[in-house]
């Protein structure tokens, strides 16, 4: 169960990044239309947090200190990533924030499709397989964002007019 207890606390670290990522972002999207994205996104990430934290729980799986501040500081320091791709709204810098989320959130679905394939006892009460579907939802919704953002960062006139601007 070691494994299983630092998988677990992985992905727990990988929301803990997440959430910071989603909140740097968001302050810069202020007012702009893609800051209700920002905070719906936020609620489904939180929740699965929740929902992950309730799974370590009933498995007896303590929390590690160390993983989500770890996650917190390489947050930090990706954030240089973005801002030499440009820390605007219309640039580049959203377009690698929003792979990374992706990534992020993707990263989250095999972990739930792995548990609902395990034998695992079914602590806690939560549905493996729709736990992975609404990760596919998400996936959707920042794909469908990411590519908006694409379009308006590698787009000729992007230096001019953003559409997340107004």
């Amino acid at each position: 169960m070691r494994e299983l207890d630092s998988y677990l606390n992985d992905h727990l670290a990988g929301s803990v990044g997440a959430l910071e990522l989603i909140d740097h972002w968001s302050k810069l999207c202020d007012g702009k239309p893609l800051a209700k994205f920002l905070a719906d996104l936020r609620r489904d990430v939180e929740a699965d947090q929740e929902t992950l934290r309730k799974l370590m729980r009933a498995l007896g799986t303590k929390e590690s200190s160390v993983r989500p501040a770890g996650a917190w500081v390489a947050e930090k320091i990706s954030r240089a990533r973005f801002a030499v791709a440009g820390n605007e709204i219309g640039g580049l810098g959203l377009v690698l924030a929003l792979e990374t989320i992706e990534m992020g959130i993707t990263g989250k679905k095999l972990l739930w499709r792995a548990l609902a394939a395990s034998d695992l006892p079914r602590k806690g009460n939560i549905d493996f397989v729709e736990m992975e579907q609404h990760a596919e939802e998400q996936i959707a919704r920042v794909e469908l964002e990411r590519m908006r953002a694409a379009r308006e960062a590698l787009s000729d006139n992007s230096a001019t007019h953003s559409r997340f601007d107004t």
